[in-house]
């Protein structure tokens, strides 16, 4: 009795595949004949895990959902320069200001558009360290008053240079009302008739705050886990925001 295996391209799933080689090992390649496919070549097994279908996506879901690059290098069974790898290469994939709410101001007919328009925002600072803790790196990012989604973020020290570069993303919404804190940058750089200050209209970003440090590790108060590169730090948590609250696929 014959039995055959079906040979699925493991990116496109297209299932027009031709043979393409053997490497070093003696293992048959494949190669996709879908044009449109971004792999090159694949084999059904691989010597090392680390280069098999779907483990970088893997290892994004576990860094967002607060595992370490040790935690997810022993339970994948790979290296932890292979997840650090994995995740330095998805920084150029993201975005700091929500598409959604771009949209809103360019080709989105006019029945959505009014229904995502940003009127009023709340804003704020979350604190976090890379290497020390006297090594501070602030997440700064504006959420919709309305809907409690985030609008836009920043990285950086906690000084008005940072908050700038934060108000600059937010001035394509025309935002007619700020909810902050006491923290002196707003009211330095924010006009005081379309400025309020107190903990009653900001409750849903201090909600938000909770949020980021119960999925992100890195973001956890007491924890002996934490970043030692601020391009890792900053792309777990855009990573986390760009998926959660932008909406996109990080895995493309």
């Amino acid at each position: 009795m014959t039995c055959y295996q079906e040979i699925i391209c493991p990116n496109c799933s297209c299932n027009i595949i031709m043979k393409s080689g053997k490497n070093a090992y003696n293992t048959q390649r494949y190669r996709c004949q879908n044009n449109e496919c971004a792999t090159q070549t694949f084999m059904l097994k691989y010597r090392y895990k680390g280069c098999e279908s779907g483990i970088k996506k893997i290892v994004v879901e576990m860094a967002i959902n607060s595992s370490g690059i040790r935690d997810t290098s022993r339970v994948l069974g790979i290296h932890k320069n292979t997840v650090i790898s994995i995740l330095k290469s998805k920084e150029d994939s993201l975005v700091q200001v929500n598409p959604l709410f771009l949209q809103t101001h360019t080709d989105t007919p006019l029945d959505v558009r009014f229904e995502l328009v940003c009127d009023e925002a709340e804003v704020d600072e979350q604190w976090s360290f890379v290497g020390k803790k006297s090594n501070q790196r602030w997440l700064w990012h504006a959420v919709d008053h309305a809907t409690n989604t985030v609008i836009a973020y920043v990285f950086g020290k906690r000084k008005d240079t940072v908050f700038q570069k934060l108000k600059s993303l937010l001035s394509p919404f025309n935002i007619s009302r700020y909810y902050t804190d006491d923290w002196g940058a707003y009211e330095r750089h924010l006009n005081a008739e379309e400025h309020e200050i107190g903990k009653r209209n900001t409750q849903k970003i201090e909600r938000k705050n909770l949020k980021f440090r119960t999925w992100v590790k890195h973001l956890t108060r007491r924890t002996i886990c934490f970043s030692k590169l601020e391009k890792i730090h900053d792309t777990v948590i855009g990573l986390l925001i760009n998926k959660v609250e932008f909406g996109r696929d990080i895995h493309a």
